[in-house]
């Protein structure tokens, strides 16, 4: 595999599930969203990735942050590169655990939730909706995002705590504005009374909304 990962499989054998592809944080694992797992539909393929570069002090990152500039520097060469290995990640995970292809919903938060932007935009060939927990919209994703037509399926779920002080939620309301010309009535925004974490109201939203989309 592209990437290192843990497993939920579904609760009872079934042809072609859905998949929800989790997406941590810098600083985490794929141990750190995979204690989200319980509370997702037991008929999802759920599927905690880790991310490719070591992060300081600890953990993982999906690229890396200089935190020495004002604002916080990152490395677009990394963001693509994780966004590549992303999507050969989704053809491994279908191709080996039998996923549906057609059924593909990640779930990122913060640095991950970076990460499903960028990827939702730039193949949505790959992925047919995404949550996006305290996270934003960075301007390569935008600009290397599929045409309009392209993005006709894609459904969004952008979350975000009002007192964010890691990603302030101007960014959430800012990805709101950016998407909805794209996405239109497919983008769903939602804010919530706490800090760069998340709720279990804002879990509980993700998770109906997940499956009432996989499993309409």
């Amino acid at each position: 595999m592209t990437l290192e990962s843990l497993v939920r499989a579904p609760a009872a054998p079934s042809t072609r599930p859905p998949l929800v592809l989790l997406l941590h944080g810098v600083g985490a694992d794929e141990t750190d969203l995979f204690a989200l797992a319980p509370a997702l539909d037991p008929r999802f393929l759920v599927v905690s990735a880790r991310g490719p570069y070591l992060a300081q002090p600890m953990g993982y990152a999906w690229y890396a942050i200089d935190w020495a500039t004002t604002p916080p520097r990152i490395d677009p060469a990394e963001v693509e590169a994780s966004r590549e290995a992303l999507s050969e990640f989704v053809r491994e995970v279908c191709d080996a655990h039998g996923a549906d292809p057609n059924r593909v919903w990640l779930f990122g938060f913060s640095q991950g939730a970076v990460m499903s932007f960028a990827l939702a935009l730039a193949r949505p060939d790959l992925v047919r909706g995404f949550v996006a927990h305290s996270g934003r919209v960075l301007p390569q994703s935008l600009s290397r995002a599929a045409p309009p037509s392209a993005l006709s399926s894609l459904d969004a779920l952008v979350l975000h705590g009002r007192s964010d002080d890691v990603v302030p939620v101007e960014r959430g309301r800012e990805a709101r504005d950016l998407l909805s010309p794209l996405l239109g009535g497919r983008l769903t925004y939602r804010e919530y009374a706490i800090g760069h974490g998340i709720s279990p109201e804002s879990l509980g939203d993700a998770a109906a909304w997940l499956a009432a989309r996989a499993f309409a």
